[in-house]
Protein backbone atom coordinates (compact mmCIF):
# COMPACT_ATOMS: atom_id res chain seq x y z
CA UNK A 1 0.00 0.00 0.00
CA UNK A 2 2.87 2.41 0.73
CA UNK A 3 4.26 1.82 -2.77
CA UNK A 4 0.87 2.72 -4.29
CA UNK A 5 0.75 5.95 -2.26
CA UNK A 6 4.30 6.81 -3.33
CA UNK A 7 3.47 6.22 -7.00
CA UNK A 8 0.38 8.42 -6.65
CA UNK A 9 2.45 11.11 -4.94
CA UNK A 10 5.06 11.01 -7.76
CA UNK A 11 2.28 11.12 -10.36
CA UNK A 12 0.76 14.22 -8.74
CA UNK A 13 4.21 15.86 -8.45
CA UNK A 14 4.97 15.26 -12.14
CA UNK A 15 1.55 16.59 -13.19
CA UNK A 16 1.94 19.63 -10.90
CA UNK A 17 5.34 20.41 -12.44
CA UNK A 18 4.09 19.84 -16.00
CA UNK A 19 0.97 22.00 -15.48
CA UNK A 20 2.81 24.66 -13.51
CA UNK A 21 0.55 24.29 -10.50
CA UNK A 22 -1.80 22.04 -8.59
CA UNK A 23 -4.65 20.24 -10.26
CA UNK A 24 -7.68 22.50 -10.54
CA UNK A 25 -10.45 22.09 -8.00
CA UNK A 26 -13.81 20.73 -8.98
CA UNK A 27 -15.74 23.06 -11.31
CA UNK A 28 -18.40 23.90 -8.73
CA UNK A 29 -16.09 24.22 -5.72
CA UNK A 30 -15.84 28.01 -5.82
CA UNK A 31 -19.30 28.76 -7.19
CA UNK A 32 -21.85 30.04 -4.70
CA UNK A 33 -25.52 30.81 -5.07
CA UNK A 34 -26.16 34.55 -5.43
CA UNK A 35 -28.86 34.62 -2.75
CA UNK A 36 -26.07 34.20 -0.17
CA UNK A 37 -24.64 37.58 -1.17
CA UNK A 38 -27.67 39.62 -2.29
CA UNK A 39 -28.35 41.18 1.11
CA UNK A 40 -24.71 42.24 1.56
CA UNK A 41 -24.62 43.72 -1.95
CA UNK A 42 -27.86 45.64 -1.40
CA UNK A 43 -26.64 46.95 1.95
CA UNK A 44 -23.33 48.15 0.50
CA UNK A 45 -25.21 49.86 -2.35
CA UNK A 46 -27.44 51.62 0.15
CA UNK A 47 -30.57 49.80 -1.00
CA UNK A 48 -31.03 47.29 1.79
CA UNK A 49 -34.53 48.51 2.53
CA UNK A 50 -35.42 48.15 -1.12
CA UNK A 51 -36.80 51.58 -1.99
CA UNK A 52 -39.07 51.11 -4.96
CA UNK A 53 -37.88 53.25 -7.86
CA UNK A 54 -41.40 53.93 -9.10
CA UNK A 55 -42.52 55.02 -5.62
CA UNK A 56 -39.59 57.43 -5.46
CA UNK A 57 -40.39 58.88 -8.90
CA UNK A 58 -44.07 59.32 -8.03
CA UNK A 59 -43.19 61.00 -4.74
CA UNK A 60 -40.76 63.30 -6.57
CA UNK A 61 -43.46 64.29 -9.12
CA UNK A 62 -45.90 65.12 -6.32
CA UNK A 63 -43.36 67.08 -4.30
CA UNK A 64 -41.70 68.93 -7.18
CA UNK A 65 -44.69 69.49 -9.44
CA UNK A 66 -44.96 68.79 -13.15
CA UNK A 67 -42.71 71.61 -14.38
CA UNK A 68 -39.78 70.80 -12.10
CA UNK A 69 -40.27 67.04 -12.52
CA UNK A 70 -39.86 67.44 -16.30
CA UNK A 71 -36.50 69.18 -15.81
CA UNK A 72 -35.17 67.17 -12.84
CA UNK A 73 -35.57 63.49 -12.09
CA UNK A 74 -34.28 61.06 -9.45
CA UNK A 75 -31.06 59.43 -10.64
CA UNK A 76 -30.05 57.35 -7.62
CA UNK A 77 -30.64 56.86 -3.92
CA UNK A 78 -27.59 55.56 -2.08
CA UNK A 79 -27.07 55.55 1.66
CA UNK A 80 -29.81 58.13 2.12
CA UNK A 81 -28.44 60.56 -0.47
CA UNK A 82 -30.88 61.26 -3.29
CA UNK A 83 -29.16 62.39 -6.48
CA UNK A 84 -31.34 64.35 -8.86
CA UNK A 85 -30.34 64.74 -12.49
CA UNK A 86 -31.14 68.29 -13.61
CA UNK A 87 -31.27 69.29 -17.27
CA UNK A 88 -30.45 73.02 -17.00
CA UNK A 89 -28.06 75.00 -14.79
CA UNK A 90 -30.77 77.59 -14.04
CA UNK A 91 -33.07 74.86 -12.73
CA UNK A 92 -30.22 73.45 -10.66
CA UNK A 93 -29.68 76.86 -9.07
CA UNK A 94 -33.40 77.14 -8.32
CA UNK A 95 -33.46 73.67 -6.75
CA UNK A 96 -30.38 74.45 -4.65
CA UNK A 97 -32.31 77.40 -3.20
CA UNK A 98 -35.27 75.12 -2.48
CA UNK A 99 -33.18 72.25 -1.08
CA UNK A 100 -34.22 72.52 2.60
CA UNK A 101 -37.90 72.60 1.69
CA UNK A 102 -37.52 69.75 -0.83
CA UNK A 103 -35.69 67.63 1.73
CA UNK A 104 -38.36 68.25 4.35
CA UNK A 105 -41.11 67.31 1.88
CA UNK A 106 -39.22 64.16 0.80
CA UNK A 107 -38.82 63.10 4.42
CA UNK A 108 -42.50 63.74 5.04
CA UNK A 109 -43.58 61.76 1.96
CA UNK A 110 -41.12 58.84 2.13
CA UNK A 111 -40.24 58.69 5.82
CA UNK A 112 -37.44 60.35 7.74
CA UNK A 113 -34.90 57.54 7.33
CA UNK A 114 -35.13 57.15 3.55
CA UNK A 115 -33.76 60.45 2.19
CA UNK A 116 -31.22 62.19 4.41
CA UNK A 117 -29.64 64.52 1.86
CA UNK A 118 -30.16 65.74 -1.69
CA UNK A 119 -27.58 66.54 -4.33
CA UNK A 120 -27.93 67.72 -7.91
CA UNK A 121 -26.03 66.78 -11.06
CA UNK A 122 -26.34 68.23 -14.52
CA UNK A 123 -27.15 65.78 -17.23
Amino acid sequence: MARKNRIEWIRRAVLREWRGGDEPMADNASIHRPDRFIQAALKSAGAADGMDEERLKEAWREIAGDLVARHASPDSLKKGCLTLKVLQPAMRFQLEQMKPRLLANLKKELGSGVVKSVRFTLG
